[in-house]
């Protein structure tokens, strides 16, 4: 597994060698197609030029300069060397735990990117580094970090995933929103004990273990088939609208066909026909930058 970052996770006086790896692709948070933006008459990529308005031309690298917004057209100039001042040279690359906290009391709204932490290659090193994980597994805990990369703090949440354990790099407080508006809303909402009781019976009928394969996307699927057919040649037929159902007024009639609709979900069994089929991977020309 390749990392990106090596060093240490460090809490007491124990130090356990580890590695970053990523646990997600690079291209995860959008459709895993890149697309450039051409001219359409000839095809030609189209060039970004940094181009300044007043002087009516195309600024050098070395002509620009970093500047924070106060007021409309007002600006506060940061140096290069300043922002550098700023950046921890912190050359001690260990992750820091700071305290153990119940897992569950760490909502996922606070996680980003999602890390594999790789342990040492020596038998000795992975010692350890076991001794962590399962001591963490057994109290249901994560560990709150921080480390320094590229001369940039974060804060950090390790917590066990199986035989391993992942650090996810986490927002701070001023950058998560507060819920505080949708909790007064919901507390001054009251629902019926029947309308409860239909609630219950559609989250039963569509109880299921939860199945990692299933997470996949029909817009990527249709992206691919609709890039190789262009490949290929092939007229592309414009799809068909889809229906949209009409709203139901009645809550608990609402609730009802829902409930129905979850029987007869769970009821069917499930064919191979029904499962996601294995993607095949676009032409290397179509998936070109």
């Amino acid at each position: 597994m390749r990392t990106t970052w090596n060093g240490s996770l460090s809490f007491g006086l124990v130090s356990i060698p580890v590695g970053l790896a990523p646990a997600t692709k690079p291209a995860a948070r959008q459709s895993d197609i890149s697309f450039r933006l051409l001219h359409r008459e000839c095809l030609t990529p189209i060039k970004q030029k940094r181009w300044c308005p007043k002087h009516d031309r195309e600024v050098t690298p070395d002509e620009l300069v970093k500047g924070w917004e106060v007021a409309k057209g007002q600006f506060v100039v940061v140096e290069e060397a300043e922002l550098e001042a700023l950046e921890r040279h912190d050359d001690s690359r260990t992750i820091d735990i700071e305290r153990f906290v119940p897992l569950g009391d760490v909502d996922p709204v606070w996680m980003d990117r999602t890390y594999f932490l790789v342990p040492g290659n020596a038998p000795a090193q992975r010692r350890p580094y076991k001794l962590l994980l399962e001591a963490m597994e057994e109290a249901g805990v994560g560990a709150i970090g921080r480390f320094v990369r590229s001369g940039r703090e974060s804060l950090c949440l390790v917590r066990t995933r199986g035989q391993g354990l992942v650090l996810e790099t986490m927002y701070l407080v001023e950058d998560v929103y507060s819920q505080a508006e949708i909790e007064e809303a919901m507390g001054e909402t009251d629902v019926k004990p029947a309308e409860l009781e239909l609630a219950r019976q559609i989250v039963q009928g569509l109880a299921a273990e939860f199945d990692p394969s299933e997470l996949t996307s029909a817009y990527r699927r249709d992206l691919r088939t609709l890039l190789e057919a262009k490949l290929r040649g092939e007229e592309i037929a414009a799809p068909e609208p889809v229906a949209e159902p009409a709203p139901a007024v009645d809550l608990i009639e609402a609730l009802k066909a829902s409930v129905a609709a979850a029987k007869a979900t769970s009821a069917r069994p499930k064919k191979a026909a029904d499962k996601p089929k294995a993607e095949k991977r676009p032409a290397r020309k179509a998936a070109r930058k």
